[in-house]
């Protein structure tokens, strides 16, 4: 049975979490795992925070003790491929990846995920294949075509890229900048079309 006044707490943390207030958050998830070590919600939360904080040691041990309890929770093993990618753990990460996308071959949220991985390992070409799963799903989807368009310039296809990019710019402004900074298009930064998507 949900607890009424745990989950009023749960919910002051959360709304300090989405400030931006994450050490903040952190002190009300402790008063919930203070009362119940095992409660999903703060411990995953919590993780989640940590993480925000570069915290990544201790957000996995809190993600480690809510998988320990409920080994399948979604939300939790995303939480961890994330912070595992984001410290350059990128076997680790793939292999939860593999292990979801195994029961759900189309969970794009993982996919998104694994796609980033396999860039940042270099195999870029297996990159484009989950770019391509999501992109059956959700053709405008601007982060994908993005992370596809680079893709595609690292293995050198310069003109699907480029296609690709100006389909992305035409999803959200933000793909010009990104482009602008991105290293992947560094080889492009004399190529005209590519100067003038930018622009």
């Amino acid at each position: 049975m949900d607890d009424p006044r745990i989950n009023s707490i749960l919910d002051e943390g959360n709304r300090l979490f989405l400030q931006g207030k994450f050490q903040e958050a952190i002190t009300y998830y402790d008063k919930i795992l203070n009362e119940n070590p095992h409660h999903i919600g703060s411990l995953n939360n919590k993780g989640y925070a940590l993480s925000k904080l570069k915290d990544f040691d201790n957000a996995m041990k809190c993600y480690d003790v809510a998988l320990h309890l409920f080994p399948d929770d979604l939300s939790v093993l995303i939480n961890k491929i994330s912070a595992f990618r984001k410290q350059g753990n990128f076997l680790e990460a793939l292999s939860i990846c593999d292990k979801i996308l195994t029961s759900n071959p189309k969970y794009n949220i993982v996919l998104y995920h694994k796609e980033r991985i396999l860039f940042s390992m270099g195999n870029f070409n297996d990159s484009i294949l989950c770019c391509n799963q999501i992109l059956n799903d959700y053709p405008d989807n601007g982060d994908v075509l993005f992370d596809k368009s680079c893709n595609l310039v690292m293995i050198s296809k310069h003109d699907e890229a480029l296609d690709l990019l100006e389909r992305a710019i035409s999803q959200g402004i933000q793909y010009k900048i990104k482009a602008k900074k991105s290293k992947s298009f560094e080889k492009l930064s004399n190529n005209p079309r590519f100067q003038h998507l930018i622009l």
